[in-house]
């Protein structure tokens, strides 16, 4: 198995990929801790070192070219900062911006989190959830075509920012008609726009908003995702469980398959999400089975959640993990 796996991984390298959806920056504020403020009973962090990167959708790209595959991105912009440093960040990882279309009228989405020593202690969000005008729509559908021609895959990237809709589906039907495979990260309230996609991830509380179950036993899960798989017409869908590892259904009756989660010790969740995406599509774009990808992207997942903040896998760590589980206690 790991020798498959790894041969998978490796193959990876050089496949295009064309990545959909909310874009956003990640911006880290780092310091220390030493008093309560006089104003409120809060604590006052002296910052000592600002960091930036790519989030949402932008992470999604940035993975993937982590991982060594090719990939541009189209999304939604403003005309700030946050949007230019944005691009900057992405620019410098070698993935392809052109798509980033500017929108004056509204503002690069920017999270804003403050870490005190190694703990979160807020998070500050700034946004704007409306979707594009007419105009702007139309530029998001022309960097797509212009963009879709040259990928081996496409994945729509959804962090409810706005970009997700008719757009959306008409991406999902013109992939499929050029024989490209679509993978998709949806948040439940917008499942309409992703019909027909080949693969269909979520987590354990998206899953069970999306179908209406409550899962918490095997009966229930399978329940969900055989809803899920009815409600979207996806091909697969891939529910990850946290603890639980992550659950594949299929459709036309086919039985669901689990994957355990590795023991590796978790640091921070954020971004997992994002790793995982992106590895199923970077496999599918390379021929790959479902089943493979997702054990594949089960490794990815499990070398990001090691690392503080939003970050990405690279594959020497992946491939490191993969041996590692075949000499467990080596």
């Amino acid at each position: 198995m790991s020798s498959e796996l790894e041969g998978l991984l490796r193959s990876l390298a050089g496949q295009r990929v064309l990545v959909v959806g909310d874009v956003m920056l990640d911006e880290y504020l780092f310091g220390g801790v030493k008093r309560v403020s006089p104003e409120a009973p809060v604590l006052v962090v002296d910052v000592d070192r600002i960091t930036w990167a790519p989030g949402g959708a932008a992470n999604v790209a940035a993975n993937v070219r982590a991982l060594g595959g090719e990939v541009s991105i189209v999304g939604l912009i403003g005309r700030d900062d946050a949007g230019r440093r944005l691009r900057e960040q992405l620019d410098s990882m070698g993935v392809e911006t052109g798509g980033l279309i500017e929108d004056p009228s509204r503002e690069t989405t920017l999270k804003t989190r403050i870490i005190a020593g190694h703990q979160q202690v807020v998070r500050v969000d700034r946004e704007k959830r409306d979707r594009p005008d007419t105009k702007v729509a139309k530029l998001l559908s022309g960097a797509i075509t212009e963009r879709l021609a040259d990928a081996g895959a496409v994945v729509i990237s959804d962090y409810d920012k706005g970009i997700i809709g008719q757009l959306t589906l008409d991406v999902v039907n013109t992939a499929k008609s050029q024989g490209r495979k679509v993978a998709s990260n949806p948040k439940p309230k917008n499942l309409r726009w992703f019909h027909g996609v080949n693969l269909l991830t979520l987590n354990h509380p998206e899953a069970e908003a999306a179908s209406g179950e409550t899962i918490d036993d095997e009966a229930s899960l399978r329940r969900a995702g055989e809803k899920i798989l009815e409600r979207t017409g996806a091909e697969w869908v891939i529910v990850t469980r946290g603890a639980q590892g992550m659950s594949v259904f299929g459709a036309n009756g086919r039985p669901p398959e689990h994957i355990p989660v590795l023991p590796v010790e978790v640091f921070d969740v954020a971004g997992a999400g994002d790793t995982v995406v992106s590895t199923l599509t970077l496999a599918l774009a390379a021929g790959a089975d479902v089943m493979s990808a997702a054990r594949l992207a089960n490794f990815a997942g499990a070398s990001v959640v090691r690392k503080l903040g939003v970050a990405q896998a690279v594959p020497a760590e992946i491939a490191h993990l993969i041996r590692e589980s075949d000499n467990p206690g080596t």
